[in-house]
């Protein structure tokens, strides 16, 4: 062994010790708040045979033949559809603290490896749902109680102008200069939407208690239901800047979901993007009957740095991407 590589550190973990400890507490916290609620834990598998057709997730993709177009396998991106297959089957309310995985995410507030939290709720909307979002959140964080703004009012206020009326000419006009990085021939209006976001809005989002945004335009409504056929009836948290949870009330039409999941494959067609196995399962689960309910993802690493005051994702990791 070279002294050069015996004098190396990168043997060390990523965060300290203290916050590694810190980060076991926090979790088991967690599960204290479910565990009071009578919320059940679950566990399904981390592989499936299908995948997210998600245009802005990209799934890892493993594959157990030497043939790799041979019995491919997705690592999960969330738990969600295994989850809602056990809601069908009567699971009842239910929660997992588990792995996901998204490929090509790396950075201040990403890692390809993650864990994620993800908890359903029976006969509950999405805006029952923010309230025990805020509750958790004041228990874990000590945070006050949580604003809340619609999609709409939230761009009338930062940007004054109404998303759901503006065409993708009038969303380029608000700031030319960052819609450049856009090509309003290939890109969609939520795209534009997205950018002017995540420029102008979301860096003060939650600066001095969390802010949940609600009724999203149905074009991203992803698995949620859309009201008036105008809005997505799901939510995003935002503290410090960050986007910490998504949260649904549950699409239970499998014919709109499947035609949903196809316009997606459509979509990665359009942008070069490798198409994804339709998770037919989850398909005949919403056909079986899916009860009503909601439910939401939660980024635990995220939820973890703020805890902690910590500056990026990998002082909270024991071991980032880049330190494995």
């Amino acid at each position: 062994m070279s002294q050069e590589h015996s004098m190396s550190t990168h043997w060390r973990p990523s965060a300290s010790i203290d916050a590694l400890k810190a980060r076991s507490r926090i979790i088991t916290q967690l599960r204290s708040f479910f565990n009071q609620r009578k919320i059940l834990e679950v566990d399904t598998p981390l592989m499936c045979a299908a995948g997210t057709t998600d245009v802005y997730l990209d799934s890892m993709v493993i594959t157990s033949s030497k043939n790799s177009d041979d019995d491919i396998r997705y690592l999960q991106t969330s738990p969600e559809f295994c989850m809602k297959r056990l809601l069908t089957a009567g699971i009842g309310d239910c929660y997992q603290i588990c792995k996901a995985f998204r490929r090509d995410e790396i950075g201040k507030y990403h890692n390809p490896e993650f864990t994620l939290l993800e908890w359903y709720r029976i006969n509950c909307d999405h805006h029952q749902l923010m309230d025990e979002m805020d509750a958790l959140l004041q228990y874990i964080l000590k945070s006050q109680p949580a604003k809340r703004i619609s999609y709409r009012d939230l761009f009338l206020e930062y940007l004054g102008i109404d998303p759901h009326k503006l065409s993708i000419k009038q969303l380029i006009k608000v700031d030319p200069d960052v819609c450049k990085a856009l090509n309003p021939l290939t890109d969609t209006k939520d795209d534009y939407l997205m950018l002017l976001l995540s420029q102008h809005i979301e860096p003060t989002l939650g600066l001095d208690r969390p802010c949940f945004i609600y009724d999203y335009p149905a074009s991203q409504a992803a698995l949620s239901k859309i009201r008036d056929k105008k809005y997505a009836e799901r939510f995003e948290v935002y503290i410090h800047g960050v986007e910490l949870a998504n949260g649904f009330h549950e699409l239970q039409q499998a014919n709109e979901q499947l035609r949903r999941f196809q316009e997606d494959n459509k979509k990665r067609k359009i942008l070069n993007k490798p198409t994804v196995q339709i998770d037919y399962a989850l398909i005949n689960a919403l056909e079986h009957g899916l009860p009503n309910c909601a439910g939401v993802a939660l980024g635990v690493d995220r939820l973890i740095m703020i805890a902690l005051e910590k500056e990026k994702l990998s002082d909270v990791l024991s071991f980032s991407a880049d330190n494995c």
